[in-house]
């Protein structure tokens, strides 16, 4: 009967039967970690000159029966060099930053790693310099500018429109050079539009300060989040588009008549106020209602943003004078008076009397 124990003799059989195979028993695999070797040179920290290291009994012993030590030096394990020291980049050459001279780049000052102290140049290799001429324009266009016949053909279009104009700025660009505004929009709210549309048409025309005293005393639950986005949207505006800094002015106030027939008193024309307030629709939400008998209904909570944009009431005077000039246009239009239908030997080019 064949056990586990008979494998190794069968083995033997198999070696004394076949004499051209060599038997090699079974054995764990091994894995080691590669090494480099390298002939001379002593970089590790066991490492010790020949002159050194003495013999050992078991040593002396191997010399005696299989020969003396070799003559030549054993492969000794070598650490790999430390990496190259990373170069600066540099700037195009018309760039505004470039500088006539090249400045002398930084360096550490201070206490620095151990291991870069024994870090140096590899002979044979030269420091390569880059200066600012020794980019190319070629590579660069294709991302400073990739169409250029389009770029062409748009500096030709602005140059054209500029000699017909003669300089001359439309309506439309010199009031967005002259007056200022902001447009704010806020994060999603859990409300709905039905909720939020009147609160919007509510502090639509006002002061934003009015507004904001208007939502902080509401009685509704998303004036508190409306309250926070206007002070939000008048931080914004007065920092990016320098809104509301004027002085109000010594004069008397300027009474000017609104769309809706209001007459409204302004003191300071640099005061802010909105102009446009809307609602956005925004996403929904997942909730659950747990109802009797373990039953559960989904729900879904709808999301709501509301958009402000923030003027200045010069921009309220001057529309005011826009209609008020449109309209006298029309009544002296209306002052011309069509002669009487009379038949054309009845009518006389001087006056009768």
């Amino acid at each position: 009967m064949a056990t586990m124990g008979a494998v190794y003799p069968y083995g033997r059989l198999l070696q004394t039967a076949r004499t051209g195979i060599a038997f090699v028993p079974r054995r764990t695999l091994t894995y080691s970690l590669p090494r480099r070797s390298q002939q001379d040179g002593n970089n590790g920290p066991n490492d010790k000159p020949e002159d050194q290291s003495k013999p050992s009994a078991l040593s002396s012993i191997k010399d005696f029966f299989f020969g003396g030590r070799s003559a030549a030096a054993k492969p000794k394990i070598t650490r790999r060099a430390t990496a190259p020291p990373k170069r600066e980049g540099s700037l195009s050459a018309d760039s505004i930053f470039a500088e006539d001279e090249a400045t002398p780049k930084l360096i550490a000052s201070g206490r620095t790693p151990a291991a870069r102290k024994g870090a140096e140049v590899v002979e044979g290799e030269e420091e390569m310099v880059y200066e600012v001429e020794s980019r190319n324009r070629g590579n660069m266009a294709a991302v400073l500018d990739p169409r250029p016949k389009a770029r062409m053909r748009w500096e030709r279009k602005m140059v054209v429109r500029e000699l017909r104009r003669r300089g001359r700025l439309t309506k439309t660009e010199q009031i967005m050079r002259t007056e200022r505004e902001s447009l704010s929009k806020s994060h999603w709210f859990k409300t709905s539009v039905k909720k939020l549309g009147p609160l919007a048409r509510q502090i639509v025309g006002k002061n934003i300060d009015e507004a904001m005293l208007q939502m902080r005393f509401s009685k509704k639950k998303a004036a508190k989040d409306i309250l926070e986005h206007l002070q939000h949207a008048k931080n914004v505006a007065i920092v990016r588009s320098g809104m509301g800094l004027g002085e109000a002015t010594g004069d008397k106030p300027v009474t000017v008549t609104l769309k809706s027939g209001e007459r409204k008193k302004i003191f300071n024309p640099s005061s802010i106020y909105i102009d446009q307030a809307w609602v956005n629709r925004g996403p929904y939400g997942v909730d659950y209602d747990h109802r009797a008998r373990g039953q559960i209904n989904r729900l879904r909570p709808p999301y709501t943003s509301l958009t402000v944009l923030l003027k200045e009431e010069n921009t309220r005077i001057r529309e005011w004078q826009d209609r008020e000039s449109e309209a006298l246009r029309k009544r002296k239009a209306q002052l011309w008076t069509q002669l009487p239908d009379r038949k054309i030997s009845a009518q006389n080019q001087y006056y009768s009397w």
